[in-house]
């Protein structure tokens, strides 16, 4: 089923991100957490794609296990950097042959260590590009990403909007966010978003804090903020881990519970394919679909 029919039928929905395990033992442990998350009855769930296109075939075969052993909505992460049109060509292609009706479209970022984009002839240069492209093949719900305190290669955040709204022009159905932690970076994309025009559900990306010490490093790869009450934290309980744990759980779960509290309708959950910290977030605050 297309994630944004899913969307129009829910009061609320909660979705998962995974990513493609490397070994079998790994593997066990991600369909271990599919097992444990699936009894909350998620929306969808999406995998995962390695920046230049790096878990291509890991990811592919990932989406096929899932779909072939779940009867859970997959919907594949795919980026372009890197890619010719005929290698994204094939992905779709095999995508389409196994009933995968939902796309994460990106653009990727080049591999570790890697500080230019590459340039690809017949390749796509923007996520727009791509989901233009993935428009054409008329069987794909699309989605893609916006960034609450706009992309890190924005200059600003007119412009971030202005790109934001070209990929919902070129055929995204919806938006899910990079991780945040300051709910009113959130809350001013929203109201961004509405005075530009964007009428799709945006969907907030939410990572659970199990190690303060971490997330912070974490948000410095991502662009994500860290606000003065996670810093604090940070300072008090990053050397400890049982402290460090129960503090950051307390931070996600509040950040949550305040996003309930002003009608977040979605809620996407980053769980580094663990279902512990996820489970219990949902649990605390009855968030279950509806």
């Amino acid at each position: 089923m297309k994630i944004d029919d899913i969307l129009k039928d829910k009061k609320r929905s909660i979705s998962f991100e995974f990513f493609p395990p490397k070994t079998e033992q790994a593997e066990q442990a991600l369909f271990e957490t599919i097992e444990k998350l699936s009894s909350f009855n998620p929306s969808y769930v999406s995998v995962t794609y390695g920046a230049g296109g790096s878990t291509r075939d890991k990811t592919m075969s990932t989406v096929q296990k899932i779909k072939q052993k779940t009867s859970l909505t997959v919907m594949p992460h795919l980026t372009c950097i890197g890619s010719e049109k005929k290698e994204i060509s094939e992905i779709l292609d095999f995508y389409k042959s196994i009933g995968i009706e939902n796309i994460l479209a990106l653009r990727g970022d080049p591999p570790m260590g890697v500080t230019e984009l590459p340039d690809i002839k017949d390749g796509f240069d923007y996520a727009k590009d791509l989901i233009e492209f993935i428009e054409t093949y008329e069987v794909f719900s699309i989605g893609a990403a916006a960034y609450p305190e706009k992309h890190k290669e924005s200059p600003n955040m007119e412009f971030d909007m202005i790109y934001t709204k070209d990929k919902v022009e070129a055929g995204a159905k919806f938006l899910i966010t990079q991780m945040f932690f300051d709910n009113r970076f959130f809350y001013g994309f929203l109201d961004r978003a509405e005075m530009i025009g964007i009428d799709v559900p945006i969907i907030p990306g939410i990572m659970p804090i199990t190690d303060l010490k971490k997330i912070k490093q974490l948000s410095l790869m991502c662009g994500a903020s860290i606000p003065n009450p996670l810093n604090s934290l940070i300072n008090k309980y990053g050397d400890n881990p049982e402290d460090s744990r129960k503090a950051g759980m307390e931070f996600t779960i509040e950040q949550c519970r305040n996003l309930m509290e002003n009608n977040v309708r979605y809620f996407h959950f980053y769980t580094l394919n663990r279902w512990e910290a996820v489970s219990e977030i949902i649990n605390i605050l009855k968030l279950f679909p509806i």
